[in-house]
C-alpha cells in the first residue's frame, strides 16, 4: 500500500496514545483480509500491534468499521437491472422454480432475485463471501 496514514496522537490520564483513522482502519483489514498475508507483517509494516488489527479486523466483519472497503473495490461486476419475474400464466423457461437468495454480512445486505446465470452467480458469491 503505497498510502501513508499518520495516527492523531492525543494525551490523557495514562499518557500518550495514538487514534488511527477509519480509513487507516480500513485499509489495514482490507489488507488483512487478503489470501496469504501475514496480519502481524502487515501490523509491523505500518507500526501497530496484530491484535489491534485482529480487533478491528473483527469490527469490519461485524460490519462496525462502517461500509466495506472491500465491496467498494473497482473489480465488482457492472450490474444490469432488468424484470426479474415472468408474465403471468407463463411458466419459466425451464420449468424451474424462481426463488429469491438473500446474504447478510455484517450491515451489507445482498439480494439475488429470479434465475441468475450460474456462472455470474458464482462469480458474485465468491467475490461476496471472501
Amino acid at each position: 500500500m503505497d498510502t501513508n496514514f499518520q495516527p492523531i496522537t492525543s494525551k490523557n490520564a495514562r499518557g500518550h496514545y495514538r487514534q488511527h483513522s477509519l480509513e487507516f482502519k480500513r485499509a489495514l483489514v482490507a489488507l488483512a483480509l487478503e489470501p496469504g498475508i501475514s496480519v502481524a507483517r502487515i501490523a509491523r509494516e505500518h507500526g501497530v500491534n496484530a491484535n489491534q488489527v485482529f480487533s478491528w479486523r473483527r469490527l469490519y466483519q461485524q460490519g462496525r468499521l462502517g461500509v466495506p472497503a472491500l465491496m467498494r473495490d473497482d473489480g465488482l461486476l457492472p450490474v444490469v437491472l432488468a424484470p426479474t419475474a415472468p408474465a403471468p400464466g407463463k411458466a419459466s423457461a425451464d420449468g424451474d422454480a424462481i426463488g429469491t437468495i438473500v446474504l447478510e454480512l455484517g450491515q451489507v445486505l445482498v439480494r439475488i432475485d429470479g434465475q441468475p446465470n450460474p456462472a455470474v452467480l458464482a462469480q458474485v458469491l465468491d467475490r461476496v463471501l471472501r
